[in-house]
């Protein structure tokens, strides 16, 4: 008998899809702005000089977000993840970390470039957050910048993963967007430099989020052919997953010189583990990250609603309710139609 994610996750009542998947992981976007433009995020010549971006007024208070957490947790979830855009440009994000560490039994991650972990890597552990993932697309310095945009050097970002190292995270994930003819080329340069330290690189397939990122299939280098790669120049071998839902494909190296991962949301889909909404920098919950429409504005219901009991009984609905599966399907949907109202990842969160 095939067991489900629900099947393996040993706790009574738990809230579950239409797919029997639970509400375990929420992903919070703290800003839509970032100092990068990535190509296959936010490329520079749509998120110009000029571009509208969120005002403060929209974005969700420190407050609100704390609010939301304690009533997600209510519904089961036990990690955080906190993203953009760019969380670190984010000016209260130390007090927003500090109010959710006081929340028991809850796990907080980050998503960052890196850019500013030199500053602030002691303070965000003193405050509470438990783990680090470091965007990062090459440690070849012409890429990087070619990939970053804007011509940030290499140097800071490792130097700021340096500091993450120093002030005890580890392990540090370092999250890698293989794009053919962008950075495929290095990846091996990206693996040995991460090799023999506890960090974890984990390469992740070009994927359709958005519909400014340009994207096209012949774009994706398969993991099947970066695991090739890397085999061929250092054997690695499969490994056991570390909980139910994990994305990554974990692999260890034979020689025993460290991990690396694979998340291949395009060529070998994994929503049927997907236990995962986000929330958007202004309070919209969605349920997918290739969504078209949000399921609700929680901003607009928090500032209208005292009563977190009936915003709770919501969202769980909207859960139950929940069929999503679209990189199972991708082929089946109308690509034009599909990219002109998917919504930005820099809006959404990875």
């Amino acid at each position: 008998m095939n067991e489900t994610v629900a099947d393996l996750i040993d706790q009574d009542d738990i809230l579950i899809d239409q797919r029997n998947r639970p509400l375990r992981d929420l992903r919070i976007s703290l800003t839509d702005k970032c100092n990068f433009r990535c190509p296959y995020c936010m490329p520079k010549e749509i998120f110009k000089a000029g571009y509208k971006f969120l005002d403060r007024q929209s974005i969700l208070s420190a407050s609100e977000i704390i609010r939301l957490a304690l009533i997600f947790k209510d519904l089961g979830i036990s990690k955080i993840r906190l993203t953009g855009g760019e969380p670190t440009l984010r000016n209260d994000l130390l007090t927003i970390i500090s109010e959710l560490a006081k929340i028991p039994e809850l796990e907080i991650a980050m998503t960052t470039n890196g850019t500013r972990l030199e500053e602030l890597a002691v303070p965000l552990r003193d405050a509470g957050l438990n783990r680090i993932t470091v965007s990062l697309d090459a440690v070849d310095s012409a890429t990087f910048e070619k990939m970053n945009d804007v011509s940030v050097p290499l140097e800071k970002v490792l130097n700021g993963i340096d500091s993450a190292r120093k002030a005890g995270f580890n392990p540090i994930k370092i999250n890698t967007v293989v794009r053919k003819n962008w950075n495929d080329q290095v990846i091996i340069q990206l693996v040995d430099h991460f090799r023999n330290t506890s960090d974890i690189v984990r390469f992740i397939e070009f994927m359709d989020v958005g519909s400014t990122n340009g994207w096209n299939m012949s774009d994706t280098v398969p993991t099947k052919e970066l695991l090739a790669t890397i085999n061929n120049h250092s054997p690695i071998v499969p490994t056991e997953i570390n909980y139910v839902g994990e994305v990554a494909k974990r692999y260890q190296f034979v020689d025993g010189s460290g991990e690396i991962g694979f998340i291949t949301s395009v060529t070998q889909p994994f929503c049927g583990t997907c236990t995962r909404a986000r929330i958007s920098a202004d309070g919209k919950l969605y349920t997918c990250l290739f969504s078209t429409a949000a399921s609700i504005d929680l901003a607009s219901l928090l500032r209208t609603e005292k009563d977190d009991d009936l915003i709770l009984e919501k969202i769980g609905m909207i859960w139950k309710n929940r069929n999503d599966r679209y990189s199972e399907i991708r082929s089946q949907i109308d690509s034009n139609e599909e990219q002109e109202n998917k919504i930005e990842m820099s809006y959404i969160g990875g």
